[in-house]
């Protein structure tokens, strides 16, 4: 007696793996949309002014907690050098992500492997500065959880760059995954503030308030986003079924939040801000 093969439809494992590639896919196209605003944001608001030296321009941004300070030579310039970073390590962190280019110009992707991951370790010695030498934090409690955001960046990014240079370029590629989302902690706080702000005007009372959910998305703009990873990474591994559908539904939900938060975002905090120019 013969077993006929299932079709793909009907498959379970089939049907799981392509809407964990579909969601997937529906994430990196959130995340590269969101990242697009948020690197024309630093070079329009920032590229000005400081690459001509007006640093008293960043001023213009009431959102900043220690900016420009006049009379701070050195602090000003650790603060123009981390955001002109940023945009760097934003763009080409992207680029990374584009299979195209991996498979199709290695070259061009290793290259662009050690600008990201040089630019990201060099803007986390920046932010360290800034946060214990200027003080730009809210107070000890995000001191720390900025502090630990840094140093993962500082050690994710090596191990990257470690298992590059032996060539494991599995571990690789995990690593590095691992210190893009890290590096865009900042990026990932903004919009899960405001997507939680949304939220809790529609829940009203029922949950803590947009302070309270600081204290903790402080920790969780990096923390969960490498939660997510690990889960995505172990159910295209080594998962069934069930976990690659619960690991598509968690992404379709990470994407959606991320959606509405990007938008929030760009209307809470980038365009008054670029309106002011």
């Amino acid at each position: 007696m013969t077993t006929a093969a299932l079709p793909a439809r009907a498959n379970p494992r089939a049907r799981s793996e392509t809407a964990l590639i579909a969601a997937a896919r529906l994430w990196f196209a959130v995340m590269a949309i969101g990242q697009a605003m948020f690197l024309y944001y630093i070079v329009v608001f920032y590229g000005p002014a400081t690459l001509s030296g007006h640093f008293e321009g960043w001023a213009r941004n009431a959102n900043l907690i220690t900016g420009y300070k006049a009379g701070d030579t050195v602090g000003n310039l650790s603060f123009g050098v981390h955001v002109m970073l940023a945009a760097v390590v934003t763009a080409a962190g992207l680029l990374q992500l584009v299979p195209q280019i991996r498979s199709r110009a290695p070259a061009v992707h290793r290259w662009i492997g050690r600008v990201f991951l040089a630019a990201a370790m060099a803007a986390a010695v920046a932010g360290l500065y800034g946060v214990w030498v200027r003080s730009a934090s809210v107070d000890a409690a995000n001191a720390i959880a900025i502090t630990l955001n840094l140093v993962l960046i500082l050690g994710m990014g090596g191990l990257a760059w470690r298992t590059a240079m032996r060539r494991e370029f599995v571990s690789h590629r995990r690593w590095a995954m691992r210190t893009l989302l890290v590096v865009n902690g900042v990026f990932f706080l903004r919009i899960g503030i405001v997507a939680y702000g949304l939220i809790a005007k529609l829940v009203g009372p029922a949950i803590p308030g947009p302070e309270q959910f600081f204290d903790v998305w402080a920790f969780g703009c990096y923390l969960v986003p490498l939660a997510a990873l690990e889960a995505y990474l172990f159910a295209t591994a080594k998962a069934g079924s069930g976990a690659r559908f619960a690991a598509a539904a968690g992404l379709g939900v990470l994407s959606a939040l991320m959606t509405v938060g990007t938008a929030g975002a760009w209307f809470a905090f980038f365009a008054p801000v670029l309106a002011k120019l």
